[in-house]
């Protein structure tokens, strides 16, 4: 998409937003949830005219992924959209300049080169491993590595997208909504496409007739399919009607199927006491590949009715919640897809929340369900143990990472899966997720556990724990944007378990930050990345590390929390590293830096690192 197309897309969809949000006024929002802070004087708040100079692009990106985030949250998307309008400036922001794009001689997927990182991992069992033959690194090359280029995320303070890398070309999302491709070794653009909300969703290339079809998710519930050459959108889907659904998980695909994982924003919803909660099923959709038809749905809780009142007097309804925030996993030799799946919102709990789900690839019904912790009924109103909070008031241990499909040393078939109560399990797929093993890698918590990712070359599992330390909630110009003061000494570790039985092969604990500041902790929450003799994990100190298969001794750091001039001429700065977790392919390694969602450090950058000179 030229540079053009881009401004029109963008101003398009902002008109649409306004006609779709024109029911919600955007003033009734402004006064109840802002003008509080906004009308009033202060050196650290701008004031209401300060706003109304914004483009009404960039405060609905500060509202869903920006410094304005931990207030948003209970707002519906259209809230957020109308406020946007009736304060900014209509039209979209400029999209790259000129100078970002590739040179005419440049094309996506031309590269000679067939190494590829395709969707949240380069293997269907999502072991996040990338074999040396493919990764084009290896273990006496990791001290040497050097970053290359640094990308800009125009006016985000997160980037959190999961990067996918296909014939030398790199195509990524990010918090404003939109889809770069860009050259691999260079960075330059090829083109870029704005999607209808953010996205975090790693993005899964699948041939489609004659093209390759880019597929993938937003943050407010819709899938899309791009054409990889031209960045031209092929189809577009909701797959659930509920306002608050929310895309993370990746897309996996097989035999001319994509399925898509989703999960919710109704956890926040119920912070305000008026809304009743909670309604939202997670569910897999599966697609057709060429056209968007729908092949089956699969619910993992029944349909929500109501169970009574809040002391307040709001109406309740369950069950509701078990989302699926991560890319299931396929299992073409049992004809299944594995799902791991978070708590409940509300009451009664279901014997699918915190569970590991295998569903039928052919028809999406559940085979079978191995929960690891039953009753946990939570939202985030318990936090303040708040009306909307259900009696069983958590402890919210969800499965937010993929089940890992290993192949063990014996020959042996194993599902491996972390959760957030810092529990790794085994399971037996062929007797019904019957658990072989179970071993502790962290405390565990709401912030804690295994959160995003684990990873495995077959001998060992490698997990990295969250388990960050909140001391205090804090304000003023250094607070972080998830307003926490962390312990900068507790929290995280990097975990190595033998596939066999779940013994431990060796630990190396989390980091303290050095020197403190605010936002940083030891914590590494993100996914891991393993090649032979290698396993590479982010934390929320801001470093990626490459670390010993063998012992776990530190190979490689770099502090990605700083500066960088960019090859798009954005303004970069990296933070925190959470969520996606490294990608590493062709040579190159590609890590997203910033993270403030739970109170660590902002940034808006995509590095590239290469041993090559």
């Amino acid at each position: 998409m030229s540079y053009s197309k881009y401004v029109a897309a963008g101003a398009l969809l902002l008109a649409c937003g306004a006609r779709l949000n024109a029911a919600i006024s955007g003033p009734e929002v402004y006064q109840k949830y802002c003008a509080s802070c906004h009308d009033q004087t202060s050196p650290r708040i701008p004031p209401k005219a300060a706003l109304q100079k914004l483009s009404a692009a960039r405060i609905l990106r500060t509202l869903d992924f920006g410094l304005m985030m931990s207030i948003a949250y209970p707002l519906k998307r259209e809230e957020r959209a109308a406020v946007a309008s009736f304060l900014g400036i209509a039209g979209a922001e400029p999209g790259p300049p000129a100078s970002a794009f590739c040179s005419s001689d440049k094309h996506p997927l031309a590269a000679a080169s067939r190494a590829n990182w395709n969707g949240w991992s380069p293997s269907p069992g999502n072991t996040r491993y990338q074999p040396t033959a493919q990764a084009g690194l290896a273990i006496g090359q990791v001290r040497q590595l050097k970053l290359k280029w640094a990308y800009g995320f125009t006016g985000d303070v997160t980037a959190f997208a999961a990067p996918t890398v296909l014939n030398g070309t790199i195509f990524v999302g990010s918090a404003a909504g939109t889809i770069q491709a860009l050259d691999a070794k260079s960075g330059c653009v090829h083109w870029v496409f704005q999607a209808n909300g953010p996205v975090r969703s790693a993005i899964l290339a699948v041939p489609n007739g004659g093209r390759t079809s880019l597929l993938f998710g937003d943050q407010i519930g819709s899938v899309y399919s791009l054409d990889a050459m031209t960045g031209k959108q092929l189809w577009r889907k909701r797959v659930e009607e509920h306002e608050a659904t929310r895309l993370t998980g990746a897309p996996v695909t097989q035999d001319g199927v994509v399925f898509i994982p989703a999960a919710s924003w109704e956890e926040t919803r119920s912070i305000d006491p008026q809304y009743a909660c909670c309604t939202f099923r997670g569910s897999v959709t599966a697609l057709r590949v060429s056209d968007g038809g729908s092949v089956w749905k699969s619910y993992l809780v029944g349909p929500p009715v109501k169970t009574g009142v809040t002391s307040i007097g709001t109406p309740q309804f369950g069950p509701s919640g078990a989302g699926v925030w991560s890319a299931p996993t396929v299992d073409t030799k049992r004809g299944v897809l594995y799902v791991g799946t978070g708590d409940n919102y509300s009451q009664p709990a279901t014997t699918t929340s915190d569970a590991v789900v295998a569903l039928d690839l052919k028809t999406g019904r559940i085979v079978w369900s191995q929960q690891t912790l039953p009753g946990d009924a939570y939202n985030s109103s318990c936090r303040n143990k708040a009306a909307n909070c259900p009696s069983d008031n958590g402890p919210d241990y969800d499965y937010g990472s993929s089940a890992l499909m290993v192949r063990t040393p014996d020959g042996r078939d194993m599902l491996v899966a972390g959760q957030k109560s810092g529990m790794v399990y085994a399971l037996d797929p062929d007797q019904k997720g019957k658990i072989v093993w179970q071993a502790r890698v962290g405390k565990g918590g709401l912030n804690g556990g295994v959160q995003w990712g684990m990873a495995s070359d077959g001998q060992k599992v490698y997990a990295s724990v969250g388990d960050a330390a909140p001391l205090r909630q804090t304000t003023g110009a250094l607070a972080p944007v998830g307003n926490v003061d962390f312990d900068q000494t507790q929290g995280g570790g990097l975990t190595a378990l033998r596939v066999a039985d779940g013994s431990k092969v060796w630990f190396t604990p989390g980091h303290a930050c050095d020197p403190p500041k605010p936002g940083c902790s030891p914590a590494q929450s993100g996914a891991v990345t393993a090649i032979p003799g290698v396993v590479f994990s982010g934390s929320l100190d801001g470093h990626v590390r490459g670390y010993s298969a063998e012992d776990g001794q530190v190979l490689w750091d770099f502090d990605t929390a700083k500066d960088y001039t960019t090859v798009n001429g954005v303004p970069a700065r990296g933070g925190s590293l959470d969520g996606a977790g490294p990608v590493i392919v062709g040579g190159m390694i590609y890590v997203n830096s910033g993270y403030p969602r739970n109170g660590g450090m902002p940034g808006n950058v995509l590095l590239a690192f290469s041993p090559e000179d």
